[in-house]
């Protein structure tokens, strides 16, 4: 039978800032506010660390998920307002939706990306292409042999060190393109919101804001967008249709909520940025593409 350990000594000053404690001590520093008594946490504490208030029922985070949900763009109006304690700051809730949505397509989904070659190929037969740009330009396989046209000497040299190889080599290649083209799709969208910001200051450059409130403005949009795309890996086709269908009309009318304005000019900004956005976004997604075959 084991003995008991043997009761500590209440402690004389504080572990964090050394303020000397009057006996019998406190619970929690009067300088600094860490408890007095330190000791390792259980695994329930820190269950309760991790989520605390950021996790409860009551918390922050169900408060600002249900505002940017159900309420285009009242999120950004409470934060510009000043009304900021009781919610997720902007940067941190983007961050959070779009880690966790990006794990999850990257575990659900990305076994179904293909970037041109079938389960069942031969790669010593026929023409399989890794990168397409344009008619005249691309890079692949054809009868087992790497071809690249059109692109940079430097960029198909590094791209056939990578790729000619053998075929069952090459073949495990091919099976971790989507892997590691999800992986950099975080990225690539994390700079791509500073640009929407920017697009946003450029549309409603008479309304006088900040380029950091643009910002706010294109972090809740796209923490939105996010969750679209979490809603498409449900097995439900029709929710998926309707979560695409919510990326546009949810845009909309969160700029009517922030911008105000008539309808006119709004939708005519609204057309102008998405349509700048849109190539730059088409560029990413190339840069993407390529940088995910070489590295």
């Amino acid at each position: 039978m084991s003995r008991p350990l043997p009761a500590e000594p209440p402690p004389t000053h504080c572990a964090n800032c050394g303020e000397a404690f009057a006996q019998p001590p406190p619970a929690f520093c009067p300088a600094c506010g860490q408890e007095s008594r330190v000791r390792a946490p259980t695994l329930g504490e820190f269950a309760q660390q991790f989520g605390g208030a950021y996790l409860s029922t009551e918390g922050a985070l169900w408060r600002t998920l249900k505002l940017l949900l159900l309420k285009p763009g009242e999120l950004t109006r409470q934060y510009l307002a000043g009304r900021r304690k009781h919610y997720v700051l902007p940067l941190r809730l983007y961050l959070t939706i779009s880690l966790v949505s990006i794990l999850l397509v990257r575990l659900m989904a990305g076994v179904d990306v293909s970037f041109g070659l079938p389960s069942d190929l031969d790669l010593r037969k026929g023409e399989y292409t890794l990168l397409q740009a344009g008619e005249e330009r691309g890079a692949g396989l054809k009868d087992g042999v790497f071809f690249c046209r059109g692109l940079p000497a430097a960029f198909c040299q590094r791209l056939q060190r990578r790729l000619d190889t053998d075929p069952r080599g090459l073949q495990r290649e091919a099976e971790a393109l989507p892997g590691r083209f999800i992986g950099n799709l975080g990225g690539a969208m994390f700079l791509m919101v500073p640009l929407f910001a920017l697009l946003q200051k450029l549309a409603y450059w008479n309304r006088r804001l900040r380029y950091t409130e643009h910002l706010v403005f294109a972090l809740h949009l796209h923490a939105f967008w996010f969750v679209c795309l979490l809603l498409t890996l449900l097995p439900v086709p029709w929710v998926g249709a309707v979560a695409m269908t919510l990326v546009p009309l949810y845009a909309l009318a969160a700029l009517k909520r922030v911008y105000g304005g008539r309808w006119f000019w709004r939708w005519l900004r609204a057309f102008v940025v998405s349509m700048a956005y849109g190539v730059a976004l088409s560029f990413a997604l190339v840069g993407v593409i390529i940088w995910s075959l070489l590295v």
